[in-house]
């Protein structure tokens, strides 16, 4: 298994041959408001979730989970709407089984969650350790590409930064 880091917007889905090849890409929510209770985005999250659904226009996704909180589902929305796709709700407390359930569906993904939970996610995935995210970072997109030669985990820095 591989980590590496990539920096920039770049066209990191490649085509993959092998049949049994799949990617599950996994973003936390892009920058909320400062409100205590589900929180929406802020003007800088809704730039970032367009820019995320433009990174991943080429990723042959066929599905979009995102939790039931509104900066998740408002950071997914973006790509949903571009590919035409509904918006899969998961519980964040049930990561084990999700992760399971993305590597036995076997197909292209995008998962939006958490600060707490998406390095979580990402370490399931890949078998690999994750380290944490704080609650101000807010430019990482995990990709873990599955395929028969095992899995590869590379961290993509959005170069998105809102003052």
């Amino acid at each position: 298994m591989k980590y590496s880091l990539l920096v920039a917007l770049c066209v990191f889905a490649m085509p993959s041959f092998a049949k049994d090849s799949f990617s599950i890409y996994l973003v936390r929510h892009a920058e909320k408001q400062a409100v205590k209770e589900d929180p929406k985005l802020t003007p800088c999250g809704k730039l970032r979730a367009r820019q995320i659904a433009s990174m991943l226009e080429h990723t042959n996704i066929k599905h979009v989970y995102s939790t039931a909180y509104q900066r998740t589902m408002a950071t997914a929305t973006p790509f949903s709407l571009q590919k035409n796709l509904p918006i899969k709700q998961y519980a964040p407390a049930k990561l084990e089984q999700f992760a399971q359930q993305l590597l036995q569906q076997k197909e292209n993904v995008l998962v939006v969650g958490h600060s707490n939970t998406t390095p979580q996610l990402a370490a399931l995935l890949s078998d690999l350790k994750v380290p944490n995210i704080t609650e101000k970072a807010y430019r990482n997109l995990y990709q873990i590409q599955v395929s028969e030669s095992g899995k590869t985990l590379t961290l993509l820095t959005q170069p998105l930064t809102c003052r």
